[in-house]
């Protein structure tokens, strides 16, 4: 048995979706890709691989040694069931991060390199990792295809997956790319609800609610409407790839839906180790906080209102301005009075600014 039929032997008993092959050579049209987007300011101040293009699309900068990378996919769908019923009171989370759906990926990933290191070669695992486009390095070993979204899509598990790699010193016998697109299909780019997919392939992260969930501050005025239910990413356009289709048909109901007074009313320590697998910035939970507020306001259930209120006496300012937000969207005499408390207490210019604007 070759080393690279025992390497997708192993992958395919440890159930990934996809597998492949390619060669550890530099990606120059993805360098130039990342540096146009962030000469335009579309990246949307996006660190990771735009960070230093140059590195993550050239993996011998970081890792001189490199000759081939082992690619595979893993489906988190099966796993992370469906949303389930929008109840009022309930926030949405991505399917992607309902748990840490890493943790197979990472030990599938594992025991392929612990088969290359058994035959005395080099192998670093990379997931989710800055030094490497990972989408370009699947695409390149055939794992899937390039859609319209900006995902990569895998056979029978479409857009669905999570991407891990192994770079190794081992010339490997590289698998074909995928002689497969997305057609005439357009689904996903109506489906985005604030039309972030502005060109096929082509994602304006300024516009894309999955990075505002993550982001740091203040989330625009002008997209939380637009957040709806969601605290944590965006499924929309992953929900009408038709790839995907068979694999959302295998997924249980149920997964994705949190309590929004529960996560409200959490301590740092708890929200933590709930939701450790999520990015938070500098691990500050009151970003989830501030998402749920935001949700609060789109999906009020019992008890929003006064939830709501409590947190316009928050330390931080921008939950206080979030809070004012939701209590506006709510309407109604009862929020109405938490405002005006709220206002005449109020010193913080930006969070009175944000007060006005809900009573109006």
């Amino acid at each position: 048995m070759t080393l690279e039929t025992r390497l997708e032997t192993a992958a395919r008993a440890a159930g990934v979706a996809g597998f492949g092959i390619a060669g550890a050579e530099p990606f120059p049209e993805v360098r130039r890709e990342l540096e146009r987007r962030k000469a335009e300011g579309s990246h949307a101040g996006l660190t990771f691989t735009y960070n230093d293009p140059e590195r993550s699309t050239d993996l011998r900068t970081s890792l001189r040694w490199a000759q081939s990378v082992v690619v595979v996919a893993w489906s988190y769908v099966d796993a992370a069931g469906s949303p389930g019923q929008a109840t009022p009171g309930s926030g949405r989370v991505a399917r992607f991060a309902t748990e840490d759906h890493y943790r197979p990926l990472r030990r599938a990933l594992g025991d392929l390199a612990a088969i290359l290191r058994d035959a005395a070669w080099n192998a670093e695992v990379l997931v989710d990792d800055n030094r490497l486009v990972d989408r370009a390095a699947a695409v390149r070993a055939g794992v899937g295809w390039w859609g319209k979204s900006s995902m990569v899509l895998v056979p029978a598990a479409g857009p669905w997956v999570l991407l891990g790699s192994v770079v190794t010193d081992a010339a490997l016998a590289a698998t074909a790319p995928m002689r497969r697109d997305c057609g005439t299909c357009t689904a996903c780019i109506p489906a985005c609800p604030t039309g972030a997919i502005v060109a096929p392939g082509v994602l304006d992260a300024r516009r894309c609610l999955a990075r505002w969930a993550q982001a740091p501050g203040v989330i625009p005025v002008d997209y939380r409407e637009a957040m709806g239910d969601r605290i944590y990413g965006c499924d929309d356009c992953l929900d009408a790839c038709p790839p995907g289709f068979r694999a959302l048909d295998r997924a249980d109901g149920g997964g994705g839906r949190l309590d929004l007074l529960r996560v409200l009313s959490a301590s740092d320590e708890e929200l933590l180790a709930e939701f450790g697998h999520f990015y938070l910035p500098g691990r500050r939970p009151d970003v989830l906080r501030r998402n749920a507020l935001v949700a609060l306001g789109n999906n009020p259930g019992p008890g929003a209102v006064a939830a709501a209120v409590r947190y316009l006496t928050h330390d931080n300012w921008v939950l206080r301005a979030h809070a004012a937000w939701a209590l506006g969207a709510m309407a109604g005499a009862e929020p109405r009075a938490g405002l005006v408390a709220g206002l005449a207490r109020e010193d913080d210019p930006r969070v009175r600014v944000e007060i006005e604007a809900a009573l109006r």
